[in-house]
């Protein structure tokens, strides 16, 4: 299991109510999905930017590309008054690193993606929490935005990026009744790191289990799910000897 970071002391029930999310289609996104049924939530707008078919009549199929203002804005209006819980999981990876990759379009569509699109998902669902004065946001960030792998620096960086902006919508929302969640995972076995060894990836359904067990606690604000606790342990008390280390070895 991971770490929960200032887990609030209530529980909270999920049965009856509405998730929306992003990027439904992917190995996490499905296995997120899954899980909520199981919990029993009464609805599910899953956003992705392809069609995708779901089994369940709970599951709402949504294409959504995140980086598409209008479009959001358009989803914003549809489902944000219905929604209790935003989960912003979409993300890219191109497995880059930062002076080898003479292709600067894929850093900034790493950025378009995890960090501006997820922004414009905040803003459009957030207000309208904000005037309800309840709900709950959670981005699914990635222990990469607190430390470097070597051979995707440039996604470190646009999680990184995304790292300090959960950060600064949960102190804009301090007072506003909203729940601002990031959780932090390792390598994830899923399409977006098939180039990894299986041994050093964890399962999607084990973040998913874990995010739930987390909003079922309460609302904590930081969950770091599997190895990812271990290294953000490391990371408080010997930041240098972790970087060192990754330093040494590819990813």
């Amino acid at each position: 299991m991971g770490k929960i970071v200032e887990a609030a002391a209530s529980s909270r029930d999920l049965e009856g109510e509405v998730v929306f999310l992003t990027g439904a289609g992917g190995g996490l996104g499905q296995s997120i999905v899954n899980g909520f049924l199981s919990a029993g939530v009464k609805r599910i707008i899953a956003a992705n930017r392809q069609s995708f078919a779901w089994q369940s009549s709970a599951v709402e199929p949504l294409i959504l590309d995140i980086t598409d203002l209008q479009g959001v804005r358009a989803a914003a209006k549809k489902y944000a008054q219905l929604t209790d819980i935003l989960i912003n999981n979409a993300g890219l990876n191109h497995n880059a690193n930062l002076l080898r990759s003479t292709d600067t379009k894929l850093a900034r569509r790493e950025m378009e993606v995890n960090y501006f699109g997820t922004i414009n998902m905040v803003r459009e669902f957030g207000e309208v929490m904000r005037r309800r004065g309840n709900g709950t946001i959670v981005n699914i960030v990635s222990i990469g935005a607190q430390i470097a792998f070597p051979n995707m620096g440039s996604y470190c960086a646009s999680k990184a990026a995304l790292h300090s902006m959960t950060q600064a919508i949960r102190a804009e929302l301090n007072q506003s009744g909203i729940c601002v969640m990031g959780v932090y995972p390792p390598a994830m076995d899923t399409r977006m790191s098939a180039h990894l060894d299986g041994s050093r990836k964890i399962s999607p359904q084990q973040v998913a289990m874990e995010l739930i067990s987390a909003l079922k606690h309460g609302g904590p604000e930081d969950v770091y799910v599997g190895p990812a606790a271990v290294l953000h342990d490391r990371l408080m008390r010997e930041p240098k000897v972790v970087e060192a280390e990754l330093g040494l070895r590819s990813v």
